[in-house]
């Protein structure tokens, strides 16, 4: 079997579904696009509240597991991705978080050119159709609907913002706007009470097109490469070996674990990887599935002396009435991530912009659902966002069904492992504050008793779980070690493109989703026209004292 398309995408999650429309919104162009997993219609992805259910079934996500992390006690760390349409879209938290300004200029100092703040803040808008309305900063007749949740209807969301600002942090109308830094409601990726993937956002309205292909259930064999250029892929579906021909151009949207594993399949990437793994070596490229990055968490828990946390709505009978009232009109718990406030602080002074992230939780239980503080309590998610550590991704087999063998060497450099530790002073003078006095009881995890760095180093090395935020393994640069070039295209090799997180030079302070369909929206320009918008022309705000001062304690300054 044979076929034969202009433009081939590898994997329909957050970067693949954006260019399967893109790509195929002019009706010029024939595009395939492959993915191993199969239909989202499941409840448990469509309603926002069940998030944990499909991150932890492997229907709809790679169960990978690191190698014991070295740094964390020999840890094997979860790392699922997403294999369903939407991709990681489909499974994530549905958290929306753009990232610092400072996080894309630091990408066009990393030689990733033209990809600063302001050329990226078209694509952000483009992209987006924000519940409250567009402005300078943020879209709102874009396809991916982003909102706040529930208003903040429990009082200890309003009493984490109010804690921050107690404890000398600004508020932040906006976080996605001018000002990331403070606290402030949190939004996420849901429109009608609906989790909105990707696949709802993108791929839903472009599968009517006749010249778009979508192929479920399918696993990419290897690139097809003709001396340094690719002519298409080979994916087995059904027991049947397909050769897809593409045209133009192959583009990789596997994501930051699958497409530096694929571009190793295809004999692309360092020689010693590829040799050690019995692959031939048909383009060196050393960078491939190197840099790579996540993000680290735990969870800061509290009880609670009122009865009004999530906690006490586990049982089977609220269960019920929570899913039977999104059922009949997608309203109430079911339709919340429950992430609905926030903050974005710099963890000491001389850091320039935010480094530390929270979630807040108004409920003590694991973000994976498989355990919960008996009795009511509260909780925040934070971690250090601007982790130095780095791992690689390396292939260990020729089979494509072998993982590779990931590995993060999380807590490697002596900077992240400060940063936990600000990580707990920091949260404990929050919920110290006032605004807390009528909730807090107490800590559960990690405990008074835990105080030195010791103590706060060993709690962290085995309590510390990801964020689930692998990035940066295809970075995209001009340097020895960049897989790609700014225009996606991949070093060395004509036709052959990466779009996804994985070419992220660093990784920026927040969730990955925003920035990845961010990334589809301007790449995909980049494909059809050879280049982009021009870019925007807005202020950031900023403290200016920020090599003095830990916390502003005054209003920003937009610079």
């Amino acid at each position: 079997m044979s076929t034969e398309f202009d433009y081939i995408i590898v994997g329909a999650g957050s970067a693949g579904c954006v260019l399967a429309n893109r790509l195929t919104e002019s009706g010029e162009h024939r595009v395939l696009l492959v993915e191993t997993g199969g239909s989202d219609k499941s409840i448990f992805i469509q309603m926002p509240t069940a998030l944990s259910i499909p991150m932890n079934t492997e229907k709809y996500a790679w169960q990978f597991e690191t190698e014991p992390e070295p740094y964390l006690d020999d840890r094997r760390m979860h790392c699922p991705r997403g294999k369903v349409l939407g991709g990681s879209s489909s499974i994530n938290g549905m958290v929306y978080v753009r990232g610092h300004a400072k996080d894309f200029d630091e990408w066009a100092e990393y030689g990733a050119h033209d990809w600063d703040y302001q050329h990226c803040l078209p694509y952000f808008k483009k992209a987006e159709s924000w519940a409250f309305g567009g402005d300078d900063y943020r879209g709102e007749d874009g396809p991916l609907g982003t909102n706040n949740g529930n208003n903040m209807k429990n009082p200890l969301y309003q009493a984490f913002i109010d804690a921050g600002l107690q404890a000398g942090y600004e508020f932040t109308q906006d976080y996605n706007g001018a000002q990331q830094e403070g606290f402030g409601a949190m939004h996420m990726t849901v429109k009608n009470g609906r989790r909105w993937s990707t696949a709802n956002a993108y791929l839903r309205p472009a599968m009517s097109r006749d010249n778009l292909t979508v192929v479920t259930h399918a696993t990419v064999q290897n690139v097809v490469l003709e001396g340094k250029q690719a002519k298409g892929i080979i994916y087995n579906r059904k027991g049947n070996t397909v050769k897809a021909i593409a045209s133009k151009e192959v583009i990789l949207s596997a994501g930051s674990i699958g497409s530096p594993h694929l571009l190793q399949l295809s004999g692309i990437g360092n020689p010693e990887v590829l040799k050690a793994a019995g692959i031939n070596v048909k383009h060196e490229l050393p960078g491939v599935g190197e840099n790579l990055q996540d993000h680290l968490e735990f969870y800061f828990q509290f009880k609670c002396k009122q009865p009004i946390t999530l906690n006490g709505k586990l049982d089977w009978f609220n269960k019920g009435l929570i899913g039977t009232q999104w059922i009949l009109n997608k309203s109430g718990l079911g339709a919340t991530n429950h992430f609905e406030s926030c903050g974005f602080i710099r963890s000491k002074a001389g850091v320039e912009w935010p480094d530390l992230q929270y979630h807040f939780l108004p409920a003590a239980m694991r973000y994976d659902g498989r355990a919960a503080f008996d009795g009511h309590g509260f909780q925040v998610h934070i971690g250090h966002n601007k982790p130095k550590s780095r791992g690689f991704v390396h292939i260990q087999s020729t089979d494509p069904a072998v993982p590779p063998k990931i590995q993060f060497n999380y807590l490697q450099d002596e900077a992240d492992i400060e940063g936990f530790r600000d990580c707990v002073r920091r949260t404990r003078e929050i919920i110290a504050q006032p605004a807390f006095d009528a909730y807090r009881d107490g800590e559960i995890q990690p405990g008074e008793h835990i105080q030195s760095n010791e103590d706060i180093d060993a709690f962290v090395r085995s309590h510390v779980e990801s964020a689930y935020h692998p990035s940066c393994s295809c970075k995209m640069g001009v340097d020895d070690m960049a897989v790609v070039d700014p225009q996606t295209r991949v070093h060395g090799i004509e036709n052959l493109r990466v779009v996804d997180s994985s070419i992220f030079p660093t990784i920026p302070n927040g969730n990955l989703n925003g920035p990845t369909i961010m990334v589809a929206e301007r790449a995909a320009d980049l494909i059809l026209h050879g280049q982009s918008v021009p870019p925007s022309n807005v202020a950031i705000a900023m403290d200016e004292q920020w090599a003095q001062r830990q916390r502003a304690g005054t209003p920003l300054r937009e610079i």
